[in-house]
């Protein structure tokens, strides 16, 4: 298929992979998450990437260069722009995060499925 036509609010809702890729171009990358409770994906910045996150379940805090916090929910978005440290966190101690995220250009290999935070964090030190 070219590019990625589908139920995007579907998709991110049923998934239950901490990181699934559902899309990769030449110059973006589009990726459904899920946290767990007071799960976070981890302070991180990308040198040369924009990214967009789009809230479709839970509550998230998001850092900013470990001072701007701003607390987002369901229906709310957020963009990162390039050599922005950044954290996303579930601000729930119990239920789930569900979103998507649109990385420009792409961070992670096609088809990339990683179920836990803990092997996302293995795949990135190979």
């Amino acid at each position: 298929m070219t590019g990625y036509v589908g139920p995007i609010e579907k998709e991110t809702l049923k998934n239950k992979f901490f990181r699934r890729v559902l899309f990769t171009g030449k110059h973006a990358q589009l990726v459904v998450m899920c946290l767990k409770g007071g799960e976070e994906i981890g302070n991180e910045v990308h040198p040369d990437v924009d990214q967009f996150f789009r809230i479709e379940e839970g509550k998230a805090k998001f850092v900013f260069n470990s001072s701007e916090e701003h607390k987002v929910k369901d229906g709310e978005a957020v963009v990162v722009p390039a050599g922005t440290y950044h954290n996303v966190i579930n601000a729930s101690k119990s239920e789930l995060l569900r979103l998507y995220t649109i990385y420009t250009p792409p961070q992670h290999p096609d088809g990339t499925i990683q179920e836990t935070k803990a092997e996302a964090e293995a795949a990135e030190h190979h």
